[in-house]
């Protein structure tokens, strides 16, 4: 699993869109979306064989297009299930705010009480990590123990005082809030968002109830089926998610619309907790916060990444736009520029700050 977050995703960012279209949207398009067979040649020649895009305005779910195939010979159908890598992530952490905003959980509460991985048991670092910590990728962990020199979790640097981009971080918490309310994960998410906005196609594994036959097989850089899909059967929070683009994108417009969180922690999730890189980048509470492109708006955003799984969603809070981009290929990243201009007011101005 190579899922990292990383501002360069935005680097890329190129014009597609998808059929199928499951809503109404009155909103105009550029002629470009218009034009089916222009749109598959485009993907042909990126090498990327399906994509998937979801369309908020006014926070609101306007449209979803599909365009392509889930391997070669099967058309993408508007709901296809994609593995969304590291979007994972962005559910896993409103599902703690939630349980956070309820009174359940403490986002500076050591995990410790709860639960210490034997890797760290005699590091004195373990008994100061946090739920925060965590979110905020200032754990210390790498992003995968395999990555060490050791080979096992080890903390690199004093909780808090840094970032760097953890999965593992995000594995010690549902180790924890697993421990504490004796539920899997994927039941936990179930009480609190899946049942809740109706997201019936999404699951943390592989189960009977995912329907196979509309995967998004993975796809390499030449556009070849090259990957074995893995079916995983216990549920990881910071990868390997299934969903599809209506069921996340009603997720990305619940969370734009506040997820039913206080006042305070919402401020608190968008908040710069980190510094990622520049100025202008930082990590709020399980989202990258991207701000300085003119009139008070802000960016909320995820990338995923895995072999052969590129994934975006991204949000402009004071606007209520965003967009939710799936593809099923190794060049998918290269898909995003244009959209981004295309649909977000903003987009051309967060371009701009991304170059």
């Amino acid at each position: 699993m190579r899922t990292v977050l990383k501002l360069d995703v935005l680097l890329f960012l190129v014009l597609i869109a998808c059929t199928n279209s499951a809503l109404l949207a009155q909103q105009k398009d550029s002629g470009f979306f218009n034009q089916q067979s222009s749109i598959l040649h485009w993907l042909a020649d990126n090498k990327v064989p399906a994509l998937g895009i979801g369309i908020i305005r006014e926070g609101k779910l306007q449209q979803i297009r599909m365009y392509g195939e889930l391997q070669k010979g099967v058309p993408a159908p508007y709901n296809a299930i994609f593995n969304v890598a590291s979007l994972t992530k962005p559910v896993v952490s409103m599902l703690t705010l939630k349980l956070i905003d309820k009174g359940e959980w403490k986002l500076d509460e050591p995990l410790a009480q709860y639960w210490i991985d034997p890797d760290v048991m005699n590091d004195p670092r373990s008994k100061k990590l946090t739920t925060r910590h965590i979110l905020s990728h200032q754990t210390g962990f790498v992003n995968w123990r395999w990555l060490h020199p050791s080979k096992k979790l080890a903390f690199d640097f004093e909780p808090g005082s840094r970032f760097q981009y953890s999965g593992e971080g995000f594995e010690y918490l549902r180790k924890a809030l697993e421990k504490k309310f004796g539920k899997s994960l994927e039941n936990l998410a179930d009480s609190l968002i899946l049942r809740q906005l109706k997201m019936h196609d999404t699951h943390f594994s592989w189960t009977q109830a995912v329907d196979e036959k509309r995967f998004a097989a993975w796809h390499d850089k030449e556009g070849k089926a090259s990957y074995e899909i893995t079916r995983q059967i216990t549920g990881n929070a910071a990868d390997d998610l299934l969903t599809t683009v209506e069921d996340y994108s009603n997720f990305g417009v619940w969370v734009l619309n506040g997820a039913g969180l206080s006042a305070s922690l919402l401020k608190e999730m968008s908040k710069p907790q980190s510094s990622i890189r520049a100025e202008h980048d930082h990590m709020g509470l399980g989202w990258e916060v991207l701000d300085g492109f003119g009139n008070n708006e802000y960016a909320i955003l995820h990338s995923g990444s895995d072999k052969g799984v590129q994934t975006l969603i991204i949000m402009l809070p004071v606007t209520k736009e965003g967009l939710v981009i799936f593809t099923n290929g190794d060049n998918g990243s290269k898909l995003y520029e244009k959209l981004i201009t295309e649909f977000l007011t903003a987009g051309a101005a967060i371009m701009k700050l991304a170059h």
